[in-house]
């Protein structure tokens, strides 16, 4: 099977298993959800969503988040992992929006990667779900499931990303990234995979 058949099949599977996708990490707007993905980073959403709350309470905008400070912040953050260099992130970046984008959450990329903190899967992910422009974030559920699946040599995920945006149709991009990263916690997880059990591994063997 040609590579491009076989990302159509995988489309087919995806909309089929997860046709509606929900935002996984909860946010009202493009500030609280940068706040979110950022400390997302090696931790679950679960518990990002645990978190989240008890801080947005008290700062839900960058002028409340820099006057909340550091201590506070990672007082709250504990429980995510890396508190020392998140809470500080999350102050800097609140400072930065303050003097250089009126406190405003920037939408585009490039202005986005620019703040502290904030890398490309970041930056993409709030491209995706805070403005609803085209982007393909890559965590490690979609770079492993490409590898996996054949679309991508899984060299490094700025690969996977670039192999991926060929593959499927840039109208897809922000649905399917949600979708495989669904469909990979439950079908096809790093552990435990059970090819002959997973909708699409098992599809994928017999073509």
């Amino acid at each position: 099977m040609k590579k491009q058949e076989r990302a159509a099949l995988i489309a087919k599977i995806l909309e089929k298993t997860f046709p509606d996708p929900e935002i996984p990490l909860q946010h009202k707007d493009p500030y609280t959800l940068l706040i979110a993905v950022l400390l997302s980073a090696q931790c679950t959403d679960a518990r990002v969503n645990q978190v989240t709350p008890k801080l947005f309470a008290l700062a839900d905008t960058p002028q409340k988040m820099v006057a909340l400070g550091t201590k506070k912040i990672a007082e709250i953050i504990h429980s995510c992992g890396f508190y020392t260099v998140k809470s500080k992130a999350i102050w800097k970046l609140s400072q930065d929006l303050i003097e250089h984008h009126h406190g405003h959450v920037p939408n585009t990329l490039e202005e986005l990667e620019k703040l502290p903190g904030v890398g490309h899967k970041t930056a993409s992910v709030v491209m995706v779900q805070a403005f609803g422009k085209p982007a393909f974030p890559v965590d490690t559920h979609i770079h492993r499931c490409a590898e996996r699946w054949g679309l991508s040599s899984g060299k490094n995920v700025v690969q996977t990303e670039r192999d991926l945006k060929r593959l499927f149709p840039q109208s897809k991009w922000n649905k399917l990234h949600l979708q495989i990263i669904y469909f990979a916690r439950k079908y096809c997880p790093a552990r435990g995979h059970r090819a002959e059990q997973c909708p699409i591994c098992s599809q994928l063997a017999l073509r």
